[in-house]
């Protein structure tokens, strides 16, 4: 009596999972590139929003101190006078150096691999 022909063996070829692998590696491929994309563009919207916000203190600061220009200086900090609280980074970007005036249509800012972010008010 046989007992590989009454119960044939359990388990997968060689072929089924070098297939399985295929297919995986092909999904990751693909998923890859689109999550790096979804990752820089939600960056790039929170530099912006960064901007955006460091541009909202600076106009409030100079429509209360009747200023025409503001540096980052004047406006980030923990006293009572603070117009914006520190900002927290996400691509190691500068924020130090932004004088914004009562004329000025655009701040930006540099990320550290060198792109700039450009915020118009």
């Amino acid at each position: 009596m046989n007992r590989n022909k009454s119960h044939p063996a359990r388990g997968f070829t060689l072929v089924e999972i070098m297939i399985v692998v295929v297919i995986i590696s092909l999904l990751a491929a693909m998923a890859i590139p689109a999550f790096n994309r979804v990752r820089y563009t939600a960056r790039r919207k929170t530099i912006t929003n960064n901007l955006r916000i460091v541009a909202s203190a600076a106009q409030q600061y100079m429509l209360e101190q009747g200023a025409s220009q503001v540096s980052d200086t004047q406006l980030e900090g923990t006293s009572s006078f603070n117009y914006v609280r520190p900002i927290s980074k996400v691509n190691a970007e500068t924020y130090t150096g932004l004088i914004i005036g009562s004329t000025t249509t655009q701040i930006s800012t540099v990320e550290s691999d060198g792109t700039v972010v450009t915020f118009n008010m």
